[in-house]
């Protein structure tokens, strides 16, 4: 495995603070996210902006305005991360799909390739660019852009469920499931475009728990305790 897209959510980075930061969190992210980079894997890493903005639950605000708040949230997420992890001794840099002046670099695929060429963790932020497309979408969408092997799917559960667990006791945890049955059973590991567009263009999903210890060094070492999305 030679390239990695790992999405974080933003909620999972407040730790039990469930909003802002919390610094042990992304430390611990930052220092696995470091074992894969010295050992030759490049990263690509997207985040949420849960932690900051929820405005899609909000009556109040057009939706288009909505969504472009919630990007500058992922933005000032990524920069701060970026900046944990550069305190661990890595090189970083940001990219967006739009200009943010000096704070960020325009995206594109060469820009990015030349970045992982140099052993930097790349952050991509903003998330497409556009209203009405999730972070979600967006992993995929850089994903298959600068031709990752795998999406890693950090979340606050540890894989895919039949059901909630959360509200159903009884809920079957799916060792491996085909990204068919996910579109067809709408099981929500990513929403429905983002399920789509990775089925499309034959995009493997890994989906575990952030807080389980190491978990992120142990999806790639093969100790793997979430689900497998596989492609046909």
């Amino acid at each position: 495995m030679q390239r990695v897209l790992l999405k974080l959510s933003g909620e999972a980075l407040a730790g039990d603070k469930k909003t802002g930061f919390d610094d042990e969190t992304i430390r611990e992210v930052a220092l696995q996210v470091k074992q894969l980079v010295d050992g030759g894997i490049q990263v690509g890493i997207v985040i949420g902006g849960g932690n900051f903005w929820r405005g899609r639950s909000s009556e109040s605000i057009d939706r288009t305005k909505a969504d472009q708040i919630g990007m500058l949230a992922t933005i000032m997420n990524c920069i701060y991360v970026s900046e944990i992890f550069r305190s661990v001794g890595m090189m970083t840099n940001v990219l967006t799909p739009f200009e943010c002046g000096s704070f960020t670099k325009l995206f594109s695929k060469d820009r990015a390739n030349k970045y992982f060429a140099k052993n930097m963790v790349v952050f991509f932020a903003g998330g497409t660019g556009h209203p009405y497309f999730s972070t979600d979408t967006g992993v995929v969408l850089r994903a298959v852009e600068v031709d990752a092997d795998v999406i890693l799917l950090a979340k606050a559960v540890d894989g895919v469920y039949d059901s909630d667990p959360r509200t159903n006791p009884d809920a079957r945890k799916y060792d491996e499931i085909s990204i068919e049955e996910v579109i067809e059973k709408n099981l929500l590991v990513v929403d429905m475009t983002a399920s789509i567009l990775a089925r499309d263009n034959k995009m493997p999903m890994w989906v575990f728990a952030l807080n389980e210890k190491d978990s992120i060094v142990n999806a790639i070492k093969g100790q793997f305790n979430g689900t497998k999305v596989t492609v046909s």
